[in-house]
């Protein structure tokens, strides 16, 4: 089956080269992200299209599909929020997502982030490049054997990173909106409101429920312990970005680490090095965001941006559509 691959970036190439060889499908590998008409043209001649996060599969776009005579429309992500299922659906395409891959990858992410922002390592290399090997207040750090480290959210991916704080000795406090059990070894569950106020850093690890509105607002910043960190992987949707500004430059936050912010997709994967003055006069807030580094670390939606969780997401995207070849289908069918 010819299949069409968004989203794909160059050191990715090879994986799904080599995994393929297991399906023998007739693929292709596109940069671009599915974000405008231009882009959706590109799925002429497919009957299966692949998404990854960022690519929108809004009305005017399944409408195309549709006429293109696209069947399977599946995206290598955990999240389906850039996909209108509903509509998807009433024009009958089989779905599909990836419901899990390598936890490790987002985790490990979460705890470089905190651990950086623990020992001032930004700060300190920001010095180190201005040729300043002076030692200042600001590196004075906490060991992270003595901090309180609050999980939001303890599926896989929250689990695991509770489990890698654990490990760098840790009191790791956790909350969810379903409790989980057997991990009693690892995390204390308590509730949203005594792990905010009691935590030295905060990893969310929640999915964004479009309904239950952001996590991460003034009043929830407000309650957290002054000079504590903030580390954000999961999903932008889930934080005010200005209130969590205004908590960074207000002094009441030490620092945060954030690889996800709404409405990345305007200015994440694309390189504005050379347009300085017209980046700050369209994208204020981001730019008031990044003046904050090195209390502020910023990486463009990275997290599973590692080898086994590339493999995983592809891999588990051609076994999506092997199921539904030979069965009709998918376990991994997405659901509304």
């Amino acid at each position: 089956m010819k299949i069409l691959f968004y989203g794909v970036r160059e050191v990715e190439v090879p994986l799904f080269n080599e995994l393929n060889k297991k399906f023998n499908h007739e693929i292709e590998l596109i940069p671009d992200y599915l974000n405008s008409k231009e882009t959706a043209e590109k799925a002429k001649g497919f009957e299966c299209v692949v998404l990854r996060g960022n690519c929108f599969a809004n009305k005017e776009v399944l409408d195309m599909y549709k006429s293109y005579g696209v069947k399977y429309l599946f995206t290598r992500t955990v999240g389906t929020n850039h996909i209108d299922v509903k509509y998807a659906k009433e024009l009958g395409f089989k779905l599909a997502y990836v419901p899990f891959y390598s936890p490790n990858a987002i985790a490990e992410l979460a705890v470089s982030m905190a651990m950086s922002l623990l020992r001032a390592l930004p700060h300190t290399a920001v010095k180190f490049e201005n040729r300043d090997f002076t030692v200042d207040p600001y590196m004075f750090a906490r060991e992270i054997r003595n901090c309180n480290v609050g999980i939001i959210g303890l599926g896989k991916i929250g689990f695991t990173a509770a489990k890698l704080f654990k490990g760098l000795g840790a009191n790791v406090l956790g909350y969810d909106m379903f409790p989980k059990e057997g991990i009693d070894d690892i995390v204390t569950q308590v509730s949203l409101d005594e792990l905010v106020r009691n935590s030295d850093v905060i990893s969310i690890h929640a999915p964004y429920i479009k309904e239950n509105g952001k996590v991460i607002t003034k009043e929830f910043l407000a309650k957290m312990k002054k000079n504590s960190i903030l580390i954000n992987t999961a999903r932008g949707e889930l934080m005010d970005l200005e209130a969590v500004i205004e908590a960074l430059e207000s002094g009441h936050l030490m620092g945060a680490g954030i690889d996800t912010i709404e409405g990345e997709v305007n200015y994440f994967f694309k390189n504005f090095s050379d347009k300085e003055v017209e980046f700050k006069l369209k994208f204020p807030i981001f730019q008031r965001l990044l003046d904050l580094y090195p209390r502020v670390l910023v990486t463009p939606h990275v997290g599973s941006y590692t080898d086994e969780a590339a493999s995983n997401m592809i891999e588990t995207s051609f076994e999506n559509l092997k199921e539904y070849l030979e069965t009709g289908a998918c376990k991994n069918d997405i659901k509304g």
